[in-house]
């Protein structure tokens, strides 16, 4: 089972960037589907970026809110996924949580429901 340490998020202001990264211990992320998920406070945790552990051409998949602004890279060496953030709104503040998916159904992206392994995720702040 993998295991997956989210790190990187804080105080920003709008229009700032950040990068998050999501360590990952025990088995390689390119086994698995990887997904960022965030939860505004008092809200539903919500898709931010999915794609292929392996990299497949055209497996990534951007929310629209954040397609133009935020790009996923990783560092196989590292065993690390990152998510860059660039142009940070007053809407993106929340928790960030990277997450494992092993095995999903028909539809892509995975649903969160269908992610394995969560980290504990990290706060991204961002101030007007």
């Amino acid at each position: 089972q993998v295991q997956l340490v989210e790190s990187g998020g804080g105080l920003v202001q709008a229009g700032g960037s950040l990068r998050l990264s999501c360590a990952a211990s025990g088995r390689t992320f390119t086994r698995y589907t990887m997904g960022w998920f965030r939860q505004p406070p008092g809200k539903e945790r919500e898709f931010v970026v999915a794609f292929s552990g392996s990299w497949s051409a055209g497996n990534v998949w951007y929310a629209d809110s954040v397609k133009g602004r935020f790009t996923i890279s990783r560092d196989i060496a590292k065993n690390t996924v990152y998510l860059q953030m660039n142009s940070l709104k007053p809407e993106d503040p929340a928790v960030y949580y990277c997450a494992a998916c092993s095995a999903y159904g028909t539809n892509w992206p995975p649903a969160s429901y269908e992610y394995d392994v969560w980290g504990q995720g990290t706060q991204v702040t961002v101030s007007s």
